[in-house]
């Protein structure tokens, strides 16, 4: 029977292994659809932001209250999930509490800490329910969220407070048995776990096989609902536990608000004022901005899978604020669905083939036009991700490639090449705009 229990730990832990990994290959594939870009200047500097902004949560602490309940769950998912080598090892080698004897009084320290760090989770999961589901926060029921969104945030929030309590019943049940010195558990004494020791009272009229089967059952579902989690992940919003490294390690060095000039431009207006400088063969006309997600670069294409959907950049937002259809987090999560469903045509087809749609068809010209570029959004978001340089490439675009601009546009670009600035004035006259 115990052969049997371990065949089939082994063989689940190894298909959600292999999942796991087959989707994040997936998203690997679709991120590096974008244009190539180097991000591998100062490494000390980049090393620094990855301390600081993914493990430090520096951004959260523009709000201490939620910043330390954010870190309680953090925490929690990175610390607790260490006493899942042991479950792990356990399961593999048909052992129970491996590191029980090797560690020592350490052990119960460990998992008292371990425990102490559960309940906090399961404290401040309950709170984020309240201000998503009750309090209602705004930035949580904006429409952004409707439908798979909203309910997605709820399910992790579920996941993890179950989580949590399968651990504390488990080891609940645990030392109980020990208490009793039934079978295997009297040989591997931890004593009374700091807060899993008050389920006693409620555990204590079990028969002894009674909690074996209780704490047998506990195990298998806390273990196999971390494979679960593990293999949800990817398709969540919580994908930013993992990618909020690289995106933190890969942060844009440059001064905040910097936009970027487009080298093809410089070029043409090069050769337009020193026209003996342009080629004697006519170089491919290079594209602009960009109309899908091929068009944008392989950072904004991570930046689009690390979008925690916290809506802090759409809160930020002035057009959002004064009721513009403009919502940066709705950039990002279109940008991803629009990835996802590129990468699906090419899985299908071998190639992508066009589907007929493009980045535009899910975010529209009146949100891309709506945005100001005071670059709000990207100075809350807590994962640094720009949806201002998507909204950049895009109407770049939108102008230079298919000369889609208001009237007012149209007038200012008119005035600035042949005036060589916005107004309506001829240069000859400058010294005497300020009369006019």
């Amino acid at each position: 029977m115990a052969i049997l229990q371990q065949a089939v730990f082994i063989l689940t832990a190894i298909a959600a292994i292999w999942l796991f990994s087959a989707r994040m290959a997936a998203i690997r594939r679709n991120i590096l659809l974008g244009l190539p870009e180097d991000y591998s200047d100062q490494p000390a500097r980049r090393w620094k932001n990855l301390l600081l902004l993914a493990l430090g949560q520096k951004k959260m602490f523009k709000n201490p209250l939620v910043a330390l309940m954010h870190l309680v769950i953090y925490a929690g998912f990175i610390i607790i999930n260490l006493e899942v080598l042991e479950i792990l090892l356990d399961g593999i080698l048909g052992t129970h509490r491996l590191f029980s004897a090797a560690l020592g009084h350490s052990y119960s320290l460990l998992i008292n800490g371990f425990e102490c760090l559960a309940a906090g989770v399961i404290g401040v999961c309950l709170v984020f329910l309240s201000r998503r589901n009750i309090i209602r926060l705004k930035r949580f029921t904006s429409g952004d969220l409707a439908g798979w969104p909203r309910s997605d945030a709820n399910y992790i929030l579920c996941i993890e407070i179950v989580l949590m309590t399968l651990f504390l019943t488990m080891n609940a049940a645990d030392t109980l048995l020990q208490s009793r010195g039934y079978g295997h558990y009297g040989q591997h004494l931890t004593g009374d776990f700091l807060l899993s020791h008050h389920l006693h009272p409620l555990l204590g009229s079990l028969s002894s096989p009674e909690l074996v089967l209780l704490e047998r059952t506990c195990w298998w579902l806390h273990i196999l609902g971390i494979f679960a989690f593990l293999n949800y992940l990817p398709f969540s919003k919580h994908l930013h536990i993992l990618l909020a490294f690289p995106n933190a390690y890969y942060a844009r060095l440059w001064p905040e608000g910097r936009m970027r000039n487009m080298p093809a431009i410089q070029q043409e207006v090069r050769y337009a004022m020193q026209p003996e400088l342009a080629p004697t063969e006519a170089a491919p006309t290079p594209s602009f901005g960009a109309k899908d997600v091929f068009g944008l670069s392989w950072r904004n294409l991570l930046d689009a899978y690390s979008c925690t959907e916290c809506g802090r950049c759409s809160s930020a937002c002035p057009a959002n604020q004064t009721g513009k259809i403009l919502s940066p987090r709705k950039i990002m999560m279109d940008t991803r669905d629009r990835l996802e469903e590129v990468g699906s045509n090419i899985r299908a087809n071998g190639v992508f083939k066009d589907d007929g749609r493009n980045l535009l068809s899910y975010i529209g010209t009146e949100a891309l036009r709506a945005c100001t570029t005071c670059n709000a959004c990207v100075e809350e978001c807590p994962v640094s991700i720009s949806p201002l340089e998507i909204i950049l490439e895009m109407r770049r675009s939108l102008v230079m490639e298919d000369s889609n601009a208001p009237q007012e546009w149209n007038a200012m670009f008119s005035n600035v090449e042949n005036n060589f600035a916005p107004w309506k004035f001829s240069p000859q006259d400058r010294d005497q705009w300020k009369n006019q």
